[in-house]
C-alpha cells in the first residue's frame, strides 16, 4: 500500500461503512476476546453503530422488532467492545468482545453457534451455559 493510499484509510470514518448494502444495516460478527469463538451474529444500522461507539456495549437493530436492543439488556449478559474491524468492503463488521455473563444464546448456550451438522443431521454440540427459562421468564425469548 502506498502511502497516499494509508492516509487515505487512516482518515475513514464512519460514513465510510457500507449501510447501503443490506438496506440500511451491517452484519456483525461477535467474537470473544478470549476464546476467539464466534458468539453469535447480527445487525447494526448507523444509529446502533453510533450506540455501540457511545457505550462501549454492543447495541443492534433487531430486524423482528423493528427497534434497537443492546445485548444483554434482558438477561445481563451484556457484550462490552474490545475491538472493531470491517471487512474490505466496509459492509460488514467484526467486533471482538469481553461476554459479561455465561452465554449469548437465549436458548442458553455460551454461542448461537451450539449445533453442529453430523451425518445429515443437525445436533446440539454443547451444553446449555445458563436457563434461559430463568433469564428470560417475563420475554418471549424463554424457551421451553
Amino acid at each position: 500500500m502506498n502511502s497516499e493510499n494509508a492516509t487515505q484509510d487512516q482518515s475513514r470514518t464512519m460514513t465510510d461503512l457500507d449501510f447501503d448494502k443490506l438496506n440500511g444495516l451491517l452484519a456483525v460478527v461477535i467474537q470473544d476476546a478470549v476464546t476467539q469463538r464466534v458468539l453469535m451474529v447480527g445487525f447494526m444500522n448507523a444509529e446502533a453503530y453510533e450506540r455501540t461507539l457511545e457505550t462501549g456495549f454492543v447495541v443492534f437493530f433487531s430486524r423482528s422488532r423493528n427497534k434497537l436492543w443492546m445485548k444483554g439488556e434482558t438477561s445481563g449478559h451484556t457484550l462490552q467492545v474490545v475491538a472493531m474491524s470491517t471487512d474490505c468492503d466496509r459492509d460488514a463488521l467484526l467486533i471482538t468482545v469481553k461476554a459479561n455473563g455465561p452465554g449469548v444464546c437465549h436458548e442458553g448456550f455460551e454461542s448461537c453457534f451450539s449445533r453442529t451438522r453430523v451425518n445429515n443431521n443437525w445436533i446440539v454440540s454443547d451444553p446449555r451455559t445458563f436457563s434461559p427459562t430463568d433469564v428470560y421468564s417475563d420475554t418471549k425469548e424463554a424457551v421451553k
